[in-house]
């Protein structure tokens, strides 16, 4: 078993719509000899930064998530060649001694975080109809009138 602490870039597209990561990931694995292969366990944290999905405020957190993978060893014949996987195989291989770790991290990280951050639970967001930060103005409202009655308040703009 190996111990293997590391600071790497951030693999690419690593975000959803409203954040995504742009610092380094701080990785702490363990890497162990199996049978079939290379169990890797540990966690990666990764600092994220986007906007409320609400009031489009910025934000950013840490996103800590936990990595456990199977990195399996080439497939051989009787004779010792290595036979080439399926194309439709997801397995995660050990190519040259070496596991490719970018994959399993960017699917974690991805896969924990929200959809639609929020900058706090109980935020208002905007005004569907103006745009207003409704935590700033918390009487904001409009008048909506029933479009049934608009030939009704035509009279009385009239009047006055």
């Amino acid at each position: 078993m190996v111990r293997f602490q590391s600071e790497r870039s951030a693999p690419s597209d690593c975000g959803v719509a409203l954040s995504k990561v742009t610092e380094p990931v701080d990785l702490d694995l363990s890497l162990e000899s199996v049978m079939e292969g290379i169990w890797v366990t540990g966690t990666a944290t990764a600092h994220v930064t986007g906007e409320c999905a609400r009031c489009l405020d910025p934000i950013s957190w840490d996103e800590v998530v936990d990595i456990e993978e199977l990195f399996t060893y080439p497939e051989t014949d009787a004779r010792g060649a290595l036979i080439s996987p399926a194309e439709d195989d997801d397995d995660l291989h050990v190519e040259d001694d070496c596991v490719d770790l970018e994959s399993p991290v960017r699917d974690a990280i991805v896969l924990g975080m929200p959809l639609a951050p929020v900058c706090r639970e109980d935020c208002a967001g905007l005004c569907a109809k103006c745009g207003v930060r409704l935590d700033d103005e918390p009487g904001h409202a409009h008048e909506d009138l029933d479009p049934r009655w608009a030939a009704l308040a035509d009279l009385r703009d009239r009047e006055q």
